[in-house]
């Protein structure tokens, strides 16, 4: 079927939101010209409140992967995609009562500093190597994706629009900081859910109401949801899923600069954890929105797929193609899902240069150059966000080469994620962990995670194990003339190794978990062998006592779990502390407040938080 390219109304549409996008940087840039510190610039100042922050988490996380990728995800594999509902929420209530506390109160811009603080140098240095190398990554495939699919259906230029996407982000992340980067994610996060709904009120009118939906879905067997088989080779299960799921996300989430850096930017710790409760909300509806956007189009295509058919040539762009034929007597529509699938490219790219640039200047440049002046600093951090700017737009050439890789993408936030978390885990919940467990721990970890990722990338597991659904090409008149050929299933080829249908085939959603276990049983171990941190000498803001928990009836039993960190006194006050532990907490706190002091006028310490 011959689907309609863009018109020029799709044009204006988007070009429209291309220069909402810039405008908005610009706008921050002459606002605040007056004060430029490169505090302002990276953390916006200490001064946001929950809203816009709660948006642009959830506008940062839902990126043209989610856009594109779980409406075709749904469509080959089924609803169980809607089981990271419980994830999410696993994942939101760890980060705001776990994680985010322990940040908050040390008062770090970047989250390698807490690993500096709590072990030594060294191990700060391995955290920002892996999350330099991890995000850049990331971010190359995330524009390279939606550039692909948009160009295979909509005629768009592929490379121009990789580049046009570098430059953009880039050109708002240097020009207005961390304030630009929030507001523009609160609009292209707005625009996400109108793209979505759009697509869903009228394919759900095309294919004559919900219910029919719904039973198209019911009878292709797209709505099997809850599967509680606990193999771990299944790809989606519930197991694989919830438990799986959750460790890939708090590990992209719970301890990823760019989360952290914005909830840090906020007044004070409620408000922080307001605005992950509220992104929370989002989160939810965007995926709601995407697994019905999956089974409307299932419903569309269930006589004619247009993958199997090969009139696309990758599932992401069905999404886009879906849009196209719907649309097609609606000039301006398409043009506004395409802005949506992009927006969410905006978002996620211009967030990670900036917490690339955040990450490099804390850790790499303050370290070298302590005595930059302030003027200086705002233009190394401009300069560094361009550098990464233009880094992040070559790697999506370089995503380009390696084909078929969306799913690697994130199975590379799960092999590095991963065994970060694990690091984390070992710093903010064992007082016992030394610096040469959490060295020997993030080794380990990497190693298992990188190895069980690597092996399953060049050995993909067979499709007994990832179960796509039934696709049927029946109604298809194809361009020359000829029935749809079904595609047979590829014939596994014998020569694999033993580990090839064992370890390798792993759901790819336990990536993370192996390298998160891995990294915090290693360290242990290590930490015990080499004689354990004596827990006096840990501040106790850099731990948080879960224990508290489990052991409320006994104090004695609370006390012994401490490992002689001093909780008792009122958590998270020094001065109470330091009056009971003598110097090494002064020290501690004079340390935070020396990097602190010259930039942050207006602290309250009986609010803890920022007055204007």
């Amino acid at each position: 079927p011959d689907v309609k390219k863009f018109v020029a109304w799709d044009y204006v549409v988007f070009a429209g939101l291309f220069l909402v996008c810039a405008s908005i940087g610009v706008f921050f840039a002459i606002k605040e010209r007056k004060k430029k510190t490169s505090k302002e610039f990276l953390v916006g100042g200490k001064q946001m409140t929950c809203g816009p922050i709660a948006f642009s988490l959830t506008a940062s996380f839902m990126s043209a992967v989610t856009v594109l990728g779980t409406p075709s995800e749904v469509y080959r594999y089924g609803a169980s995609f809607i089981l990271f509902f419980l994830s999410y929420m696993l994942i939101i209530v760890f980060t705001a009562e776990l994680l985010l506390p322990v940040f908050y109160r040390s008062g770090i811009t970047s989250t390698y500093e807490y690993l500096e603080l709590r072990f030594n140098k060294l191990v700060r240095l391995a955290g920002t190597l892996i999350y330099i190398v991890q995000t850049i990554l990331y971010t190359g495939i995330v524009v390279y994706a939606p550039s692909l699919a948009l160009n295979q259906v909509t005629g768009f230029d592929l490379w121009g629009s990789v580049v046009a996407t570098g430059i953009v982000c880039t050109f708002y992340c240097t020009l207005g900081g961390l304030k630009a980067v929030v507001w523009t994610d609160a609009f292209q996060m707005i625009i996400m859910v109108v793209g979505f709904l759009a697509v869903l009120i009228q394919g759900t009118i095309l294919n004559g109401g919900t219910t029919k939906v719904w039973e198209d879905a019911y009878e292709g067997s797209r709505l099997n949801i809850f599967d509680f088989d606990v193999d771990p080779l299944r790809r989606h299960t519930f197991w694989t899923v919830v438990i799986g799921g959750t460790f890939t996300w708090l590990g992209i989430y719970g301890v990823n600069q760019s989360t952290i850096q914005r909830c840090i930017s906020c007044k004070s710790e409620r408000h922080a954890k307001l605005a992950l409760y509220l992104n929370l909300l989002g989160l939810w509806t965007v995926l709601v929105c995407a697994v019905f956007c999956g089974l409307v189009m299932y419903s569309h295509y269930k006589s004619c797929d247009p993958w199997t058919a090969a009139f696309i040539s990758a599932p992401d762009q069905l999404m886009p193609y879906f849009v196209l034929d719907i649309f097609s007597s609606m000039p301006g529509v398409p043009g506004l899902f395409v802005a949506c699938a992009f927006s969410g490219t905006l978002s996620t790219v211009a967030a990670s240069i900036n917490a690339l640039a955040t990450v490099t200047f804390e850790d790499l440049v303050k370290k070298a150059f302590p005595n930059l002046s302030e003027k200086m600093s705002t233009w190394i951090s401009k300069g560094l966000c361009l550098l990464y700017g233009v880094l992040c737009t070559s790697m999506a050439a370089a995503a380009s080469l390696l084909g078929g890789v969306v799913q690697a993408s994130l199975s590379i936030h799960g092999m590095c994620g991963g065994p970060m978390l694990g690091l984390f885990t070992l710093g903010i919940l064992f007082p016992c962990a030394n610096w040469k467990g959490a060295i020997g721990g993030l080794l380990a970890g990497i190693t298992l995670a990188f190895w069980v990722g690597i092996g399953s990338f060049i050995y993909p597991a067979p499709p007994a194990k990832s179960m796509p659904l039934h696709l049927s090409t029946l109604n298809c008149t194809l361009a020359n003339g000829t029935e749809a050929l079904t595609t047979a299933a590829p014939t596994v080829a014998p020569d694999r190794p033993l580990l090839a249908d064992t370890w390798y085939s792993l759901s790819y959603l336990y990536f993370s978990a192996i390298g998160c276990l891995g990294c915090a049983i290693a360290g242990l171990l290590i930490s015990f062998i080499t004689g354990p941190s004596k827990g006096e000498d840990i501040p106790p803001v850099l731990i948080k006592p879960v224990c508290n928990l489990f052991c409320f009836w006994s104090e004695r039993l609370k006390t012994f779990f401490w490992c002689g960190v001093r909780h008792d006194s009122q958590e998270g006050d020094f001065k109470d502390i330091a009056n009971e532990t003598g110097t090494d907490v002064d020290t501690f706190k004079n340390k935070i407040n020396e990097e602190n002091k010259c930039q942050f006028p207006g602290y309250n310490p009986e609010e803890k938080s920022y007055t204007n």
